[in-house]
This record gives C-alpha cells, sequence and structure tokens, in this order.
C-alpha cells in the first residue's frame, strides 16, 4: 500500500530525510516515532505528494507520488500539524467544502456522525475562529477521514486533545484499521504507539529500525523473566543458573530474580526444572518485558540498524 526505496529531500545545504525504505501493508497502522527535527513531518509530506524527494522514489496505492501528486491526494486522508480549515467557516460549512471537494456521498449523515462523534454538534454554526487548539484539531481530523480513503496519514493527531478525546481518536484509528485502510501515525506518545501501531519505525533522518514492539525490545534486550520463589535463592542455586548455556542472571533481590535468557522455549523449561530439582518452590514466572521507551532511547543512542 505503501512503499518507499532510498526516499529522501534535501532543502539547501539541508538533509531533511534520506534512504528511507519502507513497505507498509494494508491494513497495518504504522508509527513513526523520532525528535524534534528528526524528519517525521517531512516524510509524511513526501509520501503524500505535498514535497518532492530528491532523491528515490514512494509509492502509495500504487500511485507515484513525484509524477502523479495529485491523485495520491484525491486517494489518502491527511492531518498535518498545521491543519488547513478555514476559520471564516462554521464546522459545518468546513466539513461540506471538503466533501463537495471529494464527491463525498451522503455526506450530511456523515458529517453529523463525525460532529457528534467529536462533541462538536451543538458548535457546528459556530466560526472555526472560534474554536479552542483542540476542538480544530478534532476538526482536522474528521475532514482528514470524511471520504473514507484508503490510505490515512496523522501528525501528531491527539496533541492539544484530552484524555476523552484522545480515547475516541484511538478508537477511530482501530476503526479504520478494521475496515481496511493503512494508518501511517506520528507521534511522540510512546504509549499511543505502543498500544495502536502494528509496526514502529525509529527516524532519526532515516528509518533506525523497523519492526513490532515486541519484537524491536527482543532484538535490542533477549527476552528476561522474573521468577518469584517462596524463599530466596541459594548461592548454590544461582551459579547453577549462571552455568546454564544463554541464560545471564540480570538481577536478584530477596524472593525475586530476573534472568535474561537467549532462547526462551529451550531454556526456560530446563531452567524450572533445574531449580525445582533444588528445591526451589517457584511461585510465578513471567517474561518482563522492557518498556518501549527503552527500546526508542536506545535505538536512538545506537543509532545505525
Amino acid at each position: 500500500m505503501i512503499f518507499a526505496e532510498g526516499l529522501g529531500r534535501v532543502f539547501g545545504s539541508y538533509v531533511a530525510v534520506e534512504n528511507i525504505n519502507v513497505d507498509i501493508k494494508q491494513g497495518e497502522i504504522f508509527g513513526i516515532l523520532g525528535p524534534n527535527g528528526a524528519g517525521k513531518t517531512t516524510t509524511l509530506r513526501l509520501l503524500t505528494g505535498l514535497v518532492g524527494p530528491t532523491s528515490g522514489r514512494a509509492e502509495v496505492a500504487g500511485i507515484d507520488v513525484a509524477k502523479d501528486p495529485d491523485l495520491v491526494r484525491q486517494k489518502v486522508g491527511i492531518l498535518t500539524e498545521t491543519p488547513g480549515i478555514y476559520a471564516r467557516l462554521d464546522a459545518l460549512e468546513n466539513l461540506r467544502f471538503f466533501a463537495d471537494v471529494y464527491g463525498v456521498e451522503n455526506a450530511d449523515v456523515k458529517i453529523r456522525a463525525y460532529l457528534e462523534r467529536f462533541d462538536l454538534w451543538e458548535r457546528r454554526r459556530e466560526p472555526v475562529g472560534s474554536f479552542s487548539k483542540g476542538m480544530r484539531q478534532k476538526l482536522a481530523i474528521a475532514r482528514a477521514v470524511l471520504h473514507e480513503p484508503q490510505v490515512v496519514f496523522l501528525d501528531e493527531p491527539t496533541s492539544a486533545l484530552d484524555p476523552e478525546s484522545s480515547r475516541i481518536v484511538h478508537e477511530l484509528i482501530v476503526e479504520l484499521r478494521q475496515r481496511g485502510a493503512t494508518v501511517v501515525l506520528c507521534t511522540h506518545h510512546l504509549d499511543e504507539a505502543e498500544k495502536l501501531c502494528d509496526r514502529i519505525g525509529v527516524l532519526r533522518k532515516t528509518l533506525l529500525h523497523v519492526d513490532t514492539p515486541v519484537a524491536l525490545r527482543r532484538k535490542l534486550y533477549g527476552h528476561f523473566i522474573e521468577l518469584d520463589t517462596r524463599a530466596p535463592l541459594t548461592e548454590a542455586m544461582l551459579a547453577h543458573i549462571a552455568a546454564l548455556e544463554g541464560v545471564k542472571v540480570t538481577a536478584s533481590h530477596g524472593t525475586r530474580i530476573e534472568v535474561s535468557v537467549a532462547d526462551m522455549e529451550a531454556t526456560v523449561p530446563q531452567l524450572i526444572a533445574m531449580l525445582v530439582h533444588e528445591g526451589a518452590a517457584i511461585l510465578r514466572v513471567a517474561e518482563k518485558m522492557r518498556s518501549l521507551e527503552d527500546v526508542y532511547f536506545e535505538l536512538l543512542r545506537t543509532g545505525a540498524p
């Protein structure tokens, strides 16, 4: 659905992004994470044909974004960091205008549904210039998806939104995936990316890594196992654990021990069997997951894949 190869953009002597390679499938929620200035907004603008590449190529819904940017924009929905809504028009007029541009069928029904969903229906006749930043953001999201596009690009969709409105946006993003749309989500909220995204890409001028949150954790850190026992493990037990191939004790606090293992399926049963044989009373065994925040900062620190 979205394909980029060697994609890059230079503004004068400034390299905004370079050598971006990605293949995003239909119905996938793909998150782009990165610090300010990493090139997230430029990447979205390249993929939506708002700016042209200076290197590489990209296709969205089978359309070359450099050769036919107008057609790309007809096929996609876009929420940019500065939503282009008309301040002098009211909410109804804004959405009706865009519905006319895209030829939306049953436009009035869909417009009302989105305005009610975002708690804007009672304010529908007020000029958008009088809206709060959060209200304008919700209206811009409604505009981006009103024509039911195949691909939706969302740049920080929950910025300026309260928790209730953010939850509504999250539910909408999941619904988009359920009906087969592809969603590209740029966000600074790591919990949002972890909750919603099938895969994430960490961007700093180029995509450093692309994978599922779980796979990125395991790629960086391996598997971590927590064991709770009825009594603290003896020094002999700890020594036996350390002697197992592919196992390393990373923390031990009283009746809780944390170990890293290279191979879950092969090593964990062996580890448990050994401890039981040594007389340990095991109360709980669980995989401990590193947070996406840990993964994000480690990827930025190490840089290249």
